[in-house]
């Protein structure tokens, strides 16, 4: 008989291996709210678009999944377990999806003429926008497969191989995004708080580089974590999951708060924007009197 069939076991150390402590996620719970709620203060102050709102949404996402945990604490059940694994591991993937849209929107924005397919806005919107959707959904799925016996195995590599292709992406993703930040073509919206149309621009990349980078640590530390199987040391290691996972994405938020992409991403069209590098000889009116040819002048 195998733990999960002995009544005689608790429900926590069947599902988690040990017995989850109870303070920290109710803190955990808390401190995603607040974020949350300041984002959505922010996102309604700088009338940010639509796109801007899945920062908040993830952050409701990360609470509803440590509160999850916290009815784990003191019930463990298979339902609730389920829900915690994928409100806990799904979500911090849609802020990738936010810095794919910030750097898109800076390259269709921008009107610059890339020299490959692979910088053209469509291009890079779409790509990174699939990828990140497919690995969404292959951990989602190998999620709710690691709750069963018989699926466990299975469900392992389904989210290692999520993870692994994810992995691929944030390293492709943090190149383009490089790209963008060091060519001057590519400008932002400036916004009053901005001092220049450079320190806008750095704002963003900051936000989207820095949070890439620590999604990027997270996905490391998933991987280690499944490669090293149910009941590994990883796995069973719960400050290994407030320190690589719960701190990891709260400090992302923080970034997002401090460094806040909405507020260069407004609805108005009407935007103060830094030409672009060629751009602005073609839309720069031409005098006709420089036309005029002077009779004095030999011709």
């Amino acid at each position: 008989m195998s733990d999960f069939d002995n009544p005689d076991i608790d429900n926590r150390l069947k599902y988690f291996t040990y017995k989850p402590v109870n303070v920290a996620p109710e803190i955990s719970l808390a401190a995603y709210f607040v974020v949350g709620s300041i984002l959505v203060w922010q996102m309604v102050r700088h009338r940010s678009q639509r796109w801007v709102a899945i920062l908040p949404g993830t952050a409701f996402s990360e609470a509803i999944g440590y509160a999850f945990r916290t009815a784990c604490v003191y019930n463990t059940t298979f339902g609730m377990y389920v829900a915690m694994m994928l409100f806990l591991l799904v979500p911090p993937n849609a802020l990738a999806l936010a810095n794919y849209k910030a750097v898109g929107k800076i390259m269709r924005d921008s009107h610059a003429q890339p020299r490959w397919f692979w910088l053209k806005p469509g291009f890079v919107n779409w790509f990174y926008f699939g990828s990140d959707v497919f690995s969404i959904c292959m951990q989602g799925a190998g999620g709710g497969m690691l709750t069963g016996t018989n699926t466990r195995d299975a469900g392992r590599a389904v989210v290692l191989v999520g993870l692994i292709v994810q992995l691929f992406f944030f390293a492709c993703y943090l190149a383009t995004a490089f790209y963008v930040w060091w060519r001057p073509e590519y400008t932002v919206h400036v916004s009053p708080s901005d001092v220049s149309h450079a320190s806008a621009k750095r704002r963003v990349m900051l936000a989207v580089t820095l949070t890439t980078g620590i999604l990027y640590l997270r996905s490391i530390y998933r991987i280690a974590e499944f490669a090293d199987g149910y009941g590994g040391k990883i796995y069973s290691s719960e400050w290994a999951f407030y320190v690589f996972d719960t701190i990891l994405i709260f400090i992302a938020f923080i970034v997002y708060i401090v460094f806040f992409i909405g507020r260069n991403f407004p609805r108005s069209s009407n935007v103060a924007r830094a030409p672009s590098v060629g751009h602005e000889l073609q839309q720069r009116p031409v005098d006709s009197s420089q036309l005029l040819v002077s009779k004095d002048l030999p011709v």
